[in-house]
């Protein structure tokens, strides 16, 4: 299958950007960011129903030099894994421009969809790029623009938030960048050409240290971006300053770029070095889902909650990851699209309810179900989408999760169904001090329920939930091969290890002679 459907899918929201500066009223831009929102959104929906769910290879795929003298192409395409996360993406920025335009950016409006649909564009860009340099530019590209969306138009101490991303973010890039450059050097001499084209760079001979220090300049530029514990504390600030969208944005989207990246590049590019840090990427999963949970219980803030939960959430996606089982995988890339739907719209929610009280303090609330009964019930479903309810779409990914998991490495399976009891804990609370209970403030009386333009937000998202949750045949057959396919590089490289001694300097050969000195 070939056409411009992906160019069109990424470029269109470049082209709605400037369209919208070029708009001579504020609400002429608002209207032409949503309207362009809608063009990638429409031919996301339409490759979902042209994509061959048998096929693991990428599917509508383009390909055309760019800089062939550096063997630098244009070269996109989507398989299972990134068809789902680019539906996420355009989903959520047509409902969070939907969102902003009826009230939450009052200042510098086209400035603000401007910056959203050029992050639109890198992030789809991202997803979707093929070839490593086209993958570092488009990865470079995303973060400037959310780097002014909190800057600009954040809360309190945004700037400090703002600077605290693009320090972090960029650090892991910069690291990502060397190992890129030397990767594509050492295959020079394997291929007899420069080539940056991802197909190309698998198997390329590389002696344990060099694939251990490759592998770790990845991951640790995924990892801070997921992030997993202990390079999460960006996360919180960014979060807790920014505005609604950008942290529907950032948690819907932004995140799994880092999780995307683990599936797509590090895993498969060094097999053998993932599956020897397989033990510790787990072991920082669970301490990252309890740690998360637990910091979220105690916080005062409905908003950063909800940020500490990414933490929590997403430490369960590592988990069935590094599981590298089948089911374990599978219910990874399930999970991204729950926490992006869930936690974006409860982000969404907060952001409604801030437009009426200008306070996110859960102190501050009380009784809401009384005078807000619309909020109060969807903050309901969703809530109960986050915590894994069965029927809604959270279960799905957290049972595959924890099956596969528990099929491969049992411990780390049994300590992350604590995360699970303690996230049902700080939801369920903290929604009954939100809404129940009597209303000790008197303006929680007179505040307005939500109206049409925030039940047409929040729709989509509610749909998805229970579509997901009672029926995720159609999403579950589409990865399935592709998932399949990244695990044939793992099993090979697996029988390769079963059939060599181990390096002395491995992390299995150091565990090995831990456990016989304690001996």
């Amino acid at each position: 299958m070939g056409g411009y459907w992906l160019t069109a899918v990424i470029f269109t929201p470049l082209l709605g950007a400037l369209f919208v500066l070029a708009q001579p009223e504020e609400r002429a831009a608002w209207r032409a960011g949503f309207i362009f929102s809608l063009i990638p959104l429409a031919i996301s929906i339409y490759l979902f129903a042209a994509f061959d769910p048998a096929q693991a290879q990428y599917q509508f795929v383009e390909q055309y030099a760019w800089i062939p003298q550096f063997g630098i192409s244009y070269h996109v395409g989507m398989d299972g894994i990134s068809l789902f996360l680019v539906i996420l993406t355009t989903v959520l920025f047509s409902l969070t421009l939907l969102y902003s335009g009826g009230g939450d950016i009052e200042t510098r409006p086209r400035a603000f969809c401007f910056f959203m649909l050029l992050l639109e564009m890198g992030l789809l860009g991202a997803l979707l790029a093929v070839d490593l340099f086209l993958f570092y530019v488009f990865w470079e590209l995303m973060l400037i623009p959310m780097y002014f969306l909190i800057g600009i138009w954040g809360h309190g101490r945004r700037i400090y938030a703002a600077f605290k991303f693009i320090l972090y973010t960029m650090l892991g890039s910069i690291l990502m960048l060397v190992a890129i450059l030397y990767l594509v050097s050492a295959a020079r001499a394997h291929l007899g050409h420069l080539s940056f084209d991802l197909p190309a760079l698998y198997g390329v001979p590389l002696s344990h240290r060099q694939a251990t220090w490759l592998f770790a300049a990845f991951a640790l530029a995924f990892a801070i971006k997921v992030p997993m514990w202990p390079l999460h504390t960006w996360l919180p600030d960014a979060h807790t300053e920014a505005p609604t969208a950008g942290s529907v944005i950032l948690a819907g989207v932004m995140l799994k770029m880092g999780t995307y990246g683990f599936l797509r590049f590090a895993i498969p590019l060094f097999p053998e070095i993932a599956i020897e840090a397989a033990p510790l990427f787990l072991a920082l999963a669970v301490v990252g889902i309890i740690y998360g949970a637990l910091v979220a219980m105690v916080q005062p803030d409905l908003k950063r909650l909800i940020a500490y939960s990414s933490v929590s959430h997403l430490g369960f996606v590592m988990l069935g990851i590094f599981a590298l089982d089948p089911q374990g995988m599978e219910g990874a890339i399930y999970q991204m699209l729950n926490h992006g739907i869930s936690t974006g719209g409860l982000f969404l929610l907060v952001g409604m309810i801030y437009l009426r009280r200008h306070t996110r303090e859960i102190s501050e609330f009380g009784g809401l179900w009384r005078s807000v009964p619309i909020f109060a019930a969807v903050f309901m479903v969703v809530m109960l989408s986050s915590i894994g309810l069965p029927g809604l779409n959270g279960f799905v990914g957290e049972f595959l999760i924890l099956l596969g998991t528990y099929l491969s490495k049992s411990l780390a399976a049994e300590i992350a169904v604590v995360g699970l009891i303690l996230g049902a804990l700080y939801m369920l609370y903290a929604y009954e001090r939100v809404m129940f209970g009597p209303i000790t403030k008197a303006v929680n009386e007179t505040i307005r329920d939500l109206d049409a333009r925030e039940v047409a937000v929040m729709a989509p998202l509610v749909v998805l939930m229970l579509f997901m949750g009672l029926y995720p045949r159609p999403l579950l057959r589409r990865m399935e091969p592709s998932v399949n396919a990244l695990l044939g590089r793992v099993h090979a490289a697996q029988a390769r290890l079963d059939r060599q001694p181990r390096h002395p300097h491995s992390l299995a050969a150091l565990l090995d002679s831990t456990s016989v000195a304690a001996k």
